[in-house]
């Protein structure tokens, strides 16, 4: 199989006043396309830091990431945000939309940067596929959390990234709410063949997964298969 990411000694240190506070230590794996990976782990474990590092989003201290074929390291900063342009699709916990955009603009902007003629078209059945027909011209003040999400969704699979990061994405909304955007999230996921990379301190949403890494103190507790 195809490696997407992989993980090599990775770590990763701050600076605080005269400390220095270790975040991630000699972290290693590998992803292979295709694959459903959690990285779970109780709050101040390094879990949100090692999905920023592995999209791109800041660098390593130590060791090494390839991503979707590409040493990370040896891109420039602008060339890391290409990257993730063109590979990769992200879903936060509080969403991350543009608030003076309406839902259809906030999913059309990342085809509209890949230069795409049909963006508004395909934003468009992007939202009907998430239940949001109704709602292309609302703003996100106007949604509820779980409508927010589901804009966040079709967002995050606009580009048809190779690879999706999802930190905590029902850590803002309630359960039931939450099940339906998680449900959403897979099903979305199966259709377009992504590989699929989700933080969350959720044991249960772990599970849906087919990998499961664990971390406490910014080291590796256990690599496992999920049951799903």
């Amino acid at each position: 199989m195809t490696k997407i990411l992989n993980v090599s000694h990775l770590g990763k240190t701050y600076t605080s006043g005269s400390k220095e506070l270790t975040v991630l230590d000699d972290i290693s794996f590998t992803i292979n396309e295709g694959d459903t990976f959690a990285i779970v782990g109780p709050s101040g474990s390094g879990k949100t830091t090692l999905l920023g590092l592995c999209a791109g989003l800041d660098k390593p201290g130590t060791g090494s990431i390839e991503l979707c074929g590409t040493e990370l390291q040896s891109l420039s900063e602008d060339e890391r945000a290409l990257l993730r342009n063109q590979k990769v699709g992200f879903i936060f916990q509080d969403f991350q939309l543009l608030p003076t955009l309406t839902a259809l603009e906030n999913v059309s902007v990342p085809l509209e940067l890949q230069g795409a003629k049909n963006a508004s078209i395909v934003a468009r059945e992007l939202l009907e596929k998430v239940g949001l027909a109704d709602r292309v011209n609302h703003y996100p003040s106007q949604l509820s959390g779980g409508e927010q999400q589901r804009v966040a969704l079709a967002r995050a699979f606009s580009n048809n990234p190779s690879i999706l990061f999802a930190d905590e994405p029902t850590g803002n909304l309630d359960e039931e709410t939450g099940e339906k955007v998680v449900e959403l999230l897979f099903e979305l996921n199966k259709e377009a063949g992504t590989t699929l990379v989700i933080v969350t301190h959720d044991l249960d949403l772990a599970r849906k997964t087919q990998h499961i890494l664990k971390l406490k103190g910014g080291k590796i507790l256990a690599q496992e298969k999920a049951i799903a």
